[in-house]
Order: C-alpha cells, then structure tokens, then sequence
C-alpha cells in the first residue's frame, strides 16, 4: 500500500509467453497489493506461466474479445478488489515496470487521478526503435487531439496507465470498443469528467517480442482516433450526444 491506499497492477495479455516473466520480476512487490493478468485467450502458455509465476489474479477469456475487451475485464475485476489505484502494465516489456512506483505515488498522493507513461516527453519513442511512420502518425494524432480536447498531452497513444479507483468508478468504460481505440475514448471520458491526467517520461523498447498493430490496424486506429476526437467537440458544443460522452 501507499498512505494506506490499495495498489494493484493489470496486465492485459495475449501470447505474452516469452516476456511475461521479465515483466513481472521488476514489478515494485513493496507497494503492490495484487496483480491482475488477464489473458485474451491467447495460443501460448501466457495464463499457465501466470499460475506458475503465483499471479494472484489470472482470469482468461474463452474468446479473443480485444485490446479494449481485455482492458474492461482488468478494470472491473481490479474495482471488485478494491483498488484505490490501478496502473495497467504491457506484459510485453515494452513499457518498463520500475515507473509503477512513480506513477503510482503521484496518485496516492492527491497529485493527479490519471498518470500516463509518455515515450514523447524527452527521446524515448525513437531512442526506444518507434517505426518512424508511427512516429510521424503519433504527433499528427496528438496534435489534431490537442486541439480537440482542448490539452496538452504530449501523447495521447501510450499504453502505460494509472488510475486512481475514483476515477475508473466514474467513467462508463464499459460502453467503449473492444479495439485499441478503447483507449482514446477512455481518455474523452476522462477529460469530459472534469478529470486531469498527469504525465511522466518513459523509455520503450521495441523489439519482435513486443506486440505491436500492423500497418493496415494502425490505419484504423488512426481513423477511430479522428472520429472519437470530432465526436467529443460535437458534445462539448453541445450539438451531439454520444453515450460514451454523456
């Protein structure tokens, strides 16, 4: 625990055999109360190696649901532990664990609800071996977002996040996409909450055992990003309602 606040981890698996248990070992186990992997119905031993690594909380999905699936079942199953603060983990060491205490501390301490882990802030996406193609696309999503939403985040696309348990209380994530724009409409959700999000500089590796979307899923995701941006101003003008924003 942190000030007395209860600490768990998420990881969204799917096929996180061969990196899992790098993963794991530097997860920061001085703060952390529970760990939660749930795994996507994947065709490896990732939810077997769980078991055996003694996660505490490993629940598998009969069927792939998706990125955005996965990330509903890790929420409400961290919410039903009483989590006061969550911080989702990549189980594809992409994203290194030893920013959970950090992050996990600015949070517990009143500082921000929301912490991303940025690849932007400082060098980090490229040094890390971010494809220059998704570099480009990152920042002209993030800046078309920026204006939207009206903030500054230096990225909008991370996927190294944390929560505190007022926050993911609050939002209707559960009526988001099951596809990885689940994470931008989170973020709409976020801001349209009245909610801050808090960022940090984080290093990222890219290498074959990291997942990563193809170019024709980042199209779509890409897309999905420019409607979900178009569909908040629309609410915030008042001149659409969307469940998601409501």
């Amino acid at each position: 625990m942190i000030l007395g606040k209860k600490i768990v981890v998420v990881l969204p698996a799917y096929n996180a055999g061969r990196t899992l248990e790098k993963t794991y070992r530097e997860i920061p186990f001085d703060i952390i109360d529970d760990v939660i992997l749930v795994d996507d119905a994947s065709k490896d031993n990732t939810s077997q190696l769980a078991r055996k690594l003694g996660i505490g909380h490993v629940v598998v999905h009969k069927n792939n649901r998706g990125y955005g699936g996965n990330q509903k079942t890790c929420y409400d199953t961290a919410r039903e532990l009483g989590a006061d603060v969550v911080v989702m983990l990549h189980p594809d060491y992409q994203y290194t664990p030893k920013l959970i205490r950090s992050m996990a501390y600015l949070i517990a301490e009143g500082v921000y609800p929301v912490v991303f882990g940025s690849r932007i802030l400082g060098k980090g996406a490229l040094k890390g071996g971010m494809p220059m193609y998704k570099y480009i696309a990152n920042r002209m999503l993030t800046l078309f977002q920026n204006i939207m939403f009206n903030q500054k985040l230096a990225e909008y696309h991370t996927g190294y996040r944390a929560f505190s348990g007022d926050v993911l209380n609050t939002l209707k994530y559960d009526l988001n996409s099951d596809d990885f724009v689940f994470d931008n409409e989170m973020i709409g959700q976020i801001f349209m909450s009245g909610f801050e999000i808090g960022e940090i500089t984080c290093p990222t590796q890219y290498f074959d055992e990291a997942s990563s979307i193809n170019f024709a899923r980042s199209i779509k995701y890409g897309l999905g990003v420019l409607r979900v941006s178009i569909t908040y101003r629309l609410c915030k003008w008042g001149v659409y309602r969307s469940p998601i924003f409501r």
